[in-house]
Formats: structure tokens, sequence, C-alpha cells
């Protein structure tokens, strides 16, 4: 019972279209999934991800149209970063950010790695980090039809950025529970990292005490998912969390993946997710979220959900 990395990041837009537009046409990523929120259907549900949403590559979307602005703030999922092959890259994104006038800070280096922070058109918290030195879990492949050139494509979920206002309990559920080991220290900053570690495998807690609590809305991260193998780990996995009686969801089967929900004490959501069966189970690789997908369960609701989803463009 090893985790494997991180598997998803799941965030909030109030706007589906432009959404859409942004993570496609400017950041070149592919919309693999174009579903719904399983637990409330009259919301899309957008995945993107790599050529076919290989695990640790998704950042996916809720779309609640009446989110209001999100206040940064404590108790958050504070930053989701997105991994670039190369330094040679990122002097690449600074000048496609640019072009498109899309907020950045610029390059910088974090824990010994060249990143780019830089938010989306909702205030989403977003850093580009490189992969030139990694050596931990391996990138996923750019779809060749992207607008990016593949050299500088995105290739997956880098570190995910936490805020709390206390170490302790949340360093407690990451290393005693989860399994993640601490690899570094600068400060008010934690780093961990689980699995075979690198790019892909780390969790960087900032404690800031004095903070606000956040806020959320549109621009806002809703919960971040962890990888586990297949669904005889995810229940062993359930067991254990029981064991440590944090309440949580138990099995929730979404089809692409069967996932485990809870809180850890500073009120983080974390996600168990399988790695399998994947985004190709209800369509062909080729034509990935090009058309609704729907679970089986509520196939037999399809026109009733269709008619109050607006359509989407996607060229």
């Amino acid at each position: 019972m090893e985790l494997k990395g991180i598997h998803h990041v799941s965030a909030i837009t109030a706007d589906a279209q432009r959404n859409v537009n942004f993570y496609t046409k400017i950041l070149g990523m592919r919309l693999v999934k174009k579903t719904v929120n399983q637990d409330d259907p009259s919301m899309y549900h957008l995945f993107y991800a790599d050529e076919i949403g290989r695990p640790g590559t998704d950042l996916t979307f809720f779309e609640i149209s009446n989110a209001g602005h999100t206040y940064p703030g404590n108790n958050s999922i504070s930053g989701t970063s997105l991994r670039v092959p190369s330094d040679e890259a990122l002097s690449y994104w600074e000048q496609r950010l640019d072009q498109y006038d899309v907020i950045h800070d610029g390059i910088s280096e974090r824990w010994g790695r060249k990143v780019l922070p830089f938010q989306d058109h909702e205030g989403q918290r977003l850093i580009f980090v490189s992969d030139q030195h990694n050596q931990g879990i391996a990138a996923g492949v750019p779809w060749h039809k992207s607008p990016v050139p593949q050299e500088f494509s995105i290739t997956g979920l880098g570190p995910v950025y936490i805020t709390v206002p206390n170490l302790t309990p949340t360093e407690a559920i990451l290393v005693n529970l989860l399994g993640f080991r601490k690899i570094d220290e600068q400060g008010s900053l934690h780093l961990y990292t689980v699995g075979a570690g690198g790019t892909g495998a780390e969790i960087q807690v900032e404690v800031d005490p004095k903070a606000d609590k956040e806020r959320p809305g549109r621009g806002s991260v809703h919960h971040v998912a962890l990888r586990v193998d297949n669904q005889q780990e995810l229940e062993q996995w359930r067991d254990k969390i029981r064991a440590e009686r944090l309440p949580n969801s138990g099995l929730v089967d979404r089809y692409y993946f069967h996932s485990l929900y809870f809180r850890e004490p500073n009120g983080i959501l974390i996600e168990l997710a399988t790695d399998g069966p994947g985004f190709a189970t209800d369509e062909s690789e080729e034509h990935l979220g090009e058309s609704i997908a729907l679970p089986p369960f509520l196939e037999d609701r399809r026109q009733e959900i269709e008619q109050h989803l607006k359509p989407i463009q996607l060229k």
C-alpha cells in the first residue's frame, strides 16, 4: 500500500466555455473528458490532461456558473503546478503568456527547480515547473494536436501547494497515515514526497497562522486526488482511514476510476483514486472529450441533462 503520487486536481470555474478556451487554446492541454458532476449533473465536469488522460496529468474543473470571487487564504489548496519538460520550455511559456496577456510572476526557482507562477482569467493559481532534473515519476505524453510544440508542452501535474494555520495535524496525516516523506524545509515551507518521488509526487505545505481562512469561489481548488494502484488497495485504504476515525465517503465508483474522499484536520479535501479503468472506457482515444460522456447510472437521464447544459465549442 504505497501511494503513487498526484492523481488529479479539481478546481472551480464559473464559465465552461472560457475555461475550455484557456486550457486548450492557450495552455494546449487536451480536453479528454467532457462530462458532468456525478453528484450534481446540472453542472459540467471538464478534464484536461495529456494525450489519453494518464493518471497524474489531469486538471479538472466543475462549472459553477454563480461562483463568486475567491478570497485566498488559509485551509486551502493554494497552488497547482503543471510540469513542462525543461528550463527552456519555461522561457517559451513566459513569452506565450505575455502574448496572451496572462498574468505571471516571471521565472524563479523553488526547491532547486525553475518555476513560472501565473494565473488564469479567473485567478486560478498555477505554476509551471521544469522537469529538467526530474528523477521520479515519469511525465505524461502531450497530445500531438496541441497548439503548443511538444518539446514545450505540459506533461502532467507537479507539486500541489497547501496553506494551513497549523502544520502538526496536516503533517501527521501526510506522514503517518498516507506515507509521505518529509524531504525539505525552508522557513514556513515544508516539502513532502511519496512513492517514486519527483515532480509528480510532491506536496508543499505553507504554514501561515495569521492568514484568514480562504473563501473559495471561481479560481479556487476543490480537492487534490492521490494515486492508488487498484480497487483492492483502495479498500485497504478505506479500512485504514476508518481505523483512524476520520469521516470519509466510503468507496465511490466514478466509472473512470474508483475513489474515496476525506478531510484532514485543517479542512483540506483529499481524494484517493485508482489509476483505472481510465477515460477510454466509453470513448475511443482518438475522440476523447468530443461528446458529453455520462456514466451508465446517468445515461437514462441524458436528454434531461443535455437540455440544461450550454453547448461548448471546441474549435
